[in-house]
């Protein structure tokens, strides 16, 4: 069984496509929402969908994925932001990475919602980066064998770039399949702080991480606030129905 885990934030306007298209895209898979304290609808919207489990409690992307992992069921977990949106065919090649038992996890290139040919050229770097390296970001809708991740201790419990954090401890238990299959992400981010100023403050960031600046000073300089100071997140509120 494949289970979805979608974190969110104030995300209510993406979940109702993105929920509608995992039932036509994904039948059989269980879905669940991780709500890190939405102020707008969210909550609404999946109530409108009674096969989605939603979680809720305090935000923090890595603390809301884990939260999600905790109550999956599938032997393989797909990661999921709430702006990124799976190709038709991402079951069926999921379970064809898997077949090959020294994969331990994969992810999609990636496209983004916006034509203009910068960001065709962004993506074709994000991906070409991704392969050589076999780092993966979050936009790629990371999946993962479910005893793989939990022998790692599932993300690590970090403020920024718990997805890169977890792509390098993952290289170390096996394969990385880097489908060619495309994701499609939302550019609003790059639209909204300006290309150039967003591709700079990445490659900024990911330097910084790796030469050992604390995360959280990280996520201060992406976010411009500081990090939650919760250290976990509470799953009290969980509904199958």
């Amino acid at each position: 069984m494949l289970s979805v885990i979608i974190p969110v934030l104030n995300e209510a306007k993406n979940l109702e496509s993105i929920l509608s298209r995992l039932r036509a895209i994904c039948p059989a898979a269980e879905v669940i929402v991780v709500d890190g304290g939405s102020e707008d609808e969210t909550s609404t919207v999946v109530r409108r969908f009674p096969w989605v489990m939603y979680l809720s409690g305090r935000r923090g992307r890595a603390r809301q994925m884990n939260a999600g992992a905790s109550v999956a069921n599938g032997e393989v977990l797909l990661f999921l932001h709430a702006d990124v949106r799976l190709p038709a065919r991402a079951e069926a090649a999921i379970i064809e990475a898997f077949s090959d038992h020294d994969i331990v996890a994969g992810r999609f290139d990636i496209r983004f919602d916006n034509s203009r040919p910068v960001f065709k050229v962004i993506a074709f770097f994000i991906n070409l980066r991704s392969r050589l390296t076999n780092i993966c970001t979050g936009d790629q809708a990371l999946f993962v064998r479910r005893k793989t991740f939990e022998e790692l201790g599932g993300y690590p419990d970090i403020p920024l770039m718990e997805d890169v954090e977890l792509a390098r401890r993952l290289k170390r238990r096996g394969g990385m399949r880097c489908l060619r299959l495309k994701v499609t992400a939302s550019a609003r981010k790059w639209e909204r702080e300006g290309v150039f100023r967003t591709i700079l403050l990445m490659w900024a960031l990911r330097f910084l991480y790796f030469i050992g600046v604390n995360p959280s000073r990280l996520h201060r300089w992406y976010y411009g606030r500081p990090p939650s100071s919760d250290v976990k997140l509470s799953a009290s509120n969980v509904r199958s129905s």
